[in-house]
């Protein structure tokens, strides 16, 4: 045996690893991951194009006590952060897309196009995010247009249940460091997981096509105005619901007589501007959302022809922040020991969500004396909200070591409801609150 015996020396004896620094927005400005006082996992541009992620729920996966609860359509995606979720139209997690809070969760689930990096902050954020952040905040970021040199990509990755995928990119400079632009278009589908016994078709299939667009404007040194346009039209097939029962003796099989959809269109322009200076930063963020759904389901989940219910929403929201921030390098100094950051602003919205929801019995299914077709609203609503909040929070920093955080956060709403169920014939008396 022939053995060679090596002696480390002083350059080999150890080996250091140092890891690329990860920067979040967990508390609207930027920092490193390790510094920020709050719960935070960030799944960033590399790991989002080499693990294949396509939405946030799979993003979600890398992040610890995150669940989404799904009901195979996408418009249906609620998270929930230790425990704590709600439904669509009071989240307990709101989703932030690019500065934006998506109001009403049937807009948070997108397809990811050009995403830079996705945060899910766990814990309470309402100091600072306001409504809707008990359980915590997911950050969605879009990567910014290159302005030194034209850059693009295209993928079109294709598996098993005829899942097919295409999205391209591109981006570069139209003025040299002051202008640039870039575009991202993309298209996937697949079939669906769940077969319909009664027809053979499958039910739970996916398509969407999805743009997005940006324009990245510095007019002078401090200054920066980027633009962004999202929007996304979503064709998915029917919930594959069932009875529970007959879904564990026979998994991914339904008997429905009506073979549903899911649809959805998504607009959603975002606008930023802000300014760095010596000792304060400011930034603006307005948002503007349109979202419409439509679905049509097999609500009695058999094969026989009882009841089926078509689900309308819509909404729009707006969005408006202003935010100054002592700036990033520049702490006020109380003392030799003692340093201050702060940041406070105001926030701004108005929402208007639609719903008409109506469940369609056939013959005698309520009631053996009801011969014809009946339709229930259940529910017929409208909604007008306007809020305005006012935040602030200050760190301060003793001697390096030591960071006391303290922020406070005042909103107010105005709601303006009704709802309303009634029959169509009218066979009973109308409920309205």
């Amino acid at each position: 045996m022939l053995g060679v015996l090596l002696t480390p020396t002083p350059s080999t004896a150890q080996l250091r690893t140092s890891l690329p620094t990860i920067t979040v927005t967990a508390q609207k400005e930027s920092e490193n991951v390790q510094d920020v006082p709050v719960s935070v996992t960030a799944v960033t541009k590399e790991t989002l194009e080499d693990a294949g992620v396509r939405s946030v729920s799979d993003a979600a996966a890398y992040a610890p006590n995150t669940f989404f609860n799904e009901f195979t359509a996408r418009k249906l995606s609620n998270a929930r952060f230790r425990g704590i979720g709600s439904s669509p139209n009071n989240p307990g997690i709101t989703t932030y897309i690019d500065g934006v809070p998506q109001l009403n969760a049937n807009s948070s689930s997108i397809e990811l196009m050009d995403v830079d990096q996705i945060e899910f902050v766990r814990g309470p954020q309402s100091a600072l995010f306001g409504r809707n952040a008990l359980g915590g905040v997911i950050n969605i970021t879009s990567g910014r247009p290159s302005r030194k040199a034209w850059t693009g990509s295209v993928v079109a990755p294709y598996g098993n249940f005829s899942a097919g995928d295409v999205r391209a990119t591109a981006s570069g400079p139209l003025i040299a460091d002051k202008l640039a632009i870039g575009a991202a278009v993309g298209y996937s589908r697949r079939d669906g997981f769940t077969k319909n016994d009664v027809t053979g078709h499958d039910l739970d299939s996916r398509s969407a096509l999805f743009v997005k667009g940006q324009v990245l404007w510095t007019p002078a040194e401090h200054w920066e105005a980027r633009a962004m346009l999202t929007g996304e039209r979503a064709r998915d097939g029917d919930y594959a619901l069932s009875d529970l029962a007959g879904l564990r003796a026979n998994p991914f099989h339904a008997s429905r007589t009506i073979e549903g959809f899911t649809h959805r269109n998504i607009v959603a322009p975002t606008v930023h501007v802000s300014h760095t200076g010596p000792k304060m930063d400011f930034s603006t963020t307005t948002g503007f959302v349109w979202w419409k759904t439509d679905d049509l389901t097999d609500l009695d989940y058999t094969a026989l022809p009882l009841v089926t219910r078509n689900n309308t929403e819509q909404d729009f929201q707006f969005t408006e922040e202003f935010r100054l921030a002592s700036a990033k390098a520049a702490p006020i100094r109380l003392s030799d020991h003692v340093a201050l950051k702060w940041q406070a602003g105001v926030f701004a919205f108005t929402q208007a969500y639609e719903q008409d929801a109506i469940n369609n019995f056939s013959p005698f299914v309520l009631s053996p004396f009801l011969g014809f077709p009946v339709s229930q609203h259940s529910p017929q609503s409208t909604l007008d909200d306007l809020g305005f909040g006012v935040y602030g929070q200050g760190t301060w920093t003793f001697s390096n070591k030591l960071d006391v955080t303290l922020g406070a956060r005042g909103d107010r709403e105005a709601k303006q409801a009704n709802l309303s169920t009634f029959f169509s014939p009218a066979i009973s008396t109308s409920v309205c609150r």
